[in-house]
């Protein structure tokens, strides 16, 4: 298993990323290790079935290829997807059986009609290729125009779960007039092509960088989900498989600002959280107590 938590409490609190504001709380984002040189744009991170192996992609304009890294940050695998091409790749995800799906589903303009989540027969870092073995094909409910009004950019999506057989995808604003809403769609995990339904519209607080969502991650008990922003997480709790709108949010600032792209659980009270490298900052694999 990954060994993050082993690692000594004096060399964690020495790598502490600055806190943008003052507190009196220590930190509890701790930078475990900087990724290697060549992933600069990490858009989405998860674990093997056995905790072994960190998987991470990159998004548009880069390789094709799911990257397995060990828990001190060492390149142990690049295994191309080889039926398949990066448009946007923009988060991955696990399931319970440890199946792999990528969100091809990156969508800055919100004109895009090939969205589509990829399930691979990814098992191990000893692959020398992967593929895909299912495309599920969607269209999100409500949207009518490519793109949509620019007080409406609501399509984008960096984020998804997958619970009881279904993804949940949380998409990303980009409307002028920023305030924080978000979407939430329904998409069952089959290959097939399928209308996203629309199962919760809520709001984070906050300007961009506070509420505009790069990531998402689920629990074990599929009771909490965990929201990523450049400066926050934002959990959910109390939605069911059908209505996010009741939704509890609790936010949490992580007292640190960078271009923040890829959260997972680790275990049931530790998050994995990834940034992009900066001209001077990021480019690390983060913890995070919950």
């Amino acid at each position: 298993m990954l060994r993050f938590l082993m690692l000594p409490a004096l060399l964690l609190m020495s790598c502490n990323p600055k806190a943008q504001n003052s507190s009196a709380k220590e930190d509890k984002l701790k930078i475990q290790f900087s990724l290697p040189k060549k992933l600069k744009e990490v858009s989405g991170i998860t674990l093997s079935k056995d905790k072994k192996t960190i998987w991470v992609i990159e998004d548009r304009g880069n390789k094709n290829a799911i990257y397995g890294l060990s828990d001190q940050g060492d390149m142990q695998a690049k295994i191309p997807v080889e039926n398949a091409e990066n448009t946007d790749w923009e988060d991955i995800i696990s399931d319970a059986q440890g199946n792999i799906y990528i969100g091809d589903f990156g969508n800055n303009d919100n004109d895009r009609q090939d969205l589509a989540i990829l399930k691979t027969d990814l098992k191990d870092s000893r692959q020398t290729v992967t593929k895909v073995v299912q495309t599920t094909k969607f269209h999100y409910q409500g949207q009518t125009e490519f793109p949509p009004k620019k007080s409406n950019l609501l399509y984008d999506c960096e984020a998804f779960v997958e619970m009881d057989g279904h993804f949940y995808l949380f998409t990303k604003n980009r409307s002028k007039g920023f305030d924080g809403t978000f979407l939430i769609f329904k998409v069952p995990n089959k290959e097939g092509n399928f209308e996203a339904k629309l199962v919760g519209k809520l709001k984070l607080q906050g300007g961009y960088n506070d509420a505009a969502i790069t990531s998402a991650t689920i629990n074990s008990t599929k009771d909490k989900i965990v929201l990523l922003t450049h400066k926050n997480i934002h959990v959910l709790t109390g939605f069911t498989a059908d209505n996010f709108n009741s939704a509890k949010i609790q936010k949490t600032p992580l007292n640190h600002n960078s271009q923040k792209e890829a959260v997972v659980f680790l275990d049931d009270k530790t998050l994995i959280i990834a940034d992009e490298k900066g001209k001077d900052e990021g480019g690390n694999v983060y913890t995070f107590s919950l």
